[in-house]
């Protein structure tokens, strides 16, 4: 069964609550981004954002190229990064805009970019679950955190498995 959706319909968007890239910064992010063997390019403000499934604000993927905006949200850009993290390098060059139609992709990612919060500063796990419950993702425990902590054995074991934790 399926354990994680996302996003949520463009009406519930709480556009206010979330972390945003501006927040943060683009240098850690960037960093992070290249230990993974990913760049992060900046997109100006009011620009479209190349390679986003979802459009307005959302990060975008091209390639091994993560794209956000000073007003993408920092789950966004660890949730697209994420998708690009558990791909096998060979498929990377191949992505534009949607990377997988696998579930169990989509829950490791969405694991993936819970862990990496942690190695941003100002971030960290908690921030980052308590925006995706902000943001509408939709988990069978009614939270990030208890799906994180609770029903994610799987996705853990995806990564695990393939050396990424």
């Amino acid at each position: 069964m399926h354990s994680a959706t996302y996003p949520p319909s463009d009406s519930d968007k709480p556009a206010s609550t979330v972390m945003r890239m501006e927040q943060i910064g683009f240098e850690a992010p960037t960093a992070l981004l290249a230990r993974h063997g990913l760049q992060l390019q900046r997109v100006a403000a009011g620009e479209p954002i190349p390679g986003s499934f979802w459009g307005d604000e959302e990060a975008g993927i091209i390639g091994n190229t993560v794209y956000a905006r000073d007003d993408t949200p920092v789950h966004s850009l660890l949730h697209e990064a994420g998708h690009l993290i558990v791909l096998p390098q060979e498929r990377r060059p191949d992505v534009h805009t949607d990377a997988t139609d696998s579930i169990e992709e989509e829950d490791a990612t969405c694991y993936l970019q819970i862990v990496l919060a942690d190695q941003l500063p100002g971030v960290g796990r908690a921030r980052l679950m308590a925006d995706m419950d902000a943001w509408g993702y939709s988990f069978r425990l009614g939270s990030t955190r208890a799906w994180f902590e609770q029903d994610a054995g799987e996705a853990l074991k995806f990564l695990q498995e393939r050396g990424l934790i």
